[in-house]
């Protein structure tokens, strides 16, 4: 079977590098599954999980905050804002990634960016209530 190369990339560290069967990921324009000899494209990210599915169709989640994929043929590159590993996915860091995010949005006088936080933190709490099944 085909596999893609994928590598996620987030500001501190490297958290997946390998090849994959499939990625699921959470495009601004929508969810997207990207399979090998996808066509090339470039999306940005919101917050949301990516999943990753390996050659024995095991699925690991990794949540991240915005960020970029660069999607060709035979390889995915994520360049994420920010990231967590899947040990690190608790519905505790879940709250404190909404806390933090809350505090900025708090913090901001811009109302894009108010709106865009507001966003964010509804799309962190579904993450969190579908971690909690």
């Amino acid at each position: 079977m085909a596999t893609l190369q994928f590598e996620l990339v987030a500001p501190e560290r490297v958290l997946y590098s390998g090849p994959v069967d499939a990625v699921m990921l959470p495009a601004t324009e929508g969810d997207m599954t990207v399979l090998p000899g996808h066509a090339p494209v470039m999306t940005a990210l919101k917050t949301g999980f990516i999943v990753i599915t390996d050659h024995k169709n095991h699925g690991t989640r990794v949540l991240v905050r915005g960020g970029f994929a660069d999607i060709n043929q035979a390889a995915v590159t994520v360049l994420a804002e920010r990231a967590l590993a899947p040990s690190e996915l608790t519905p505790e860091s879940i709250e404190q990634e909404i806390l933090n995010v809350e505090m900025q949005r708090d913090a901001s006088h811009d109302q894009a960016f108010k709106d865009a936080a507001d966003s964010t933190i509804a799309q962190l709490r579904e993450g969190k209530a579908a971690l909690q099944y």
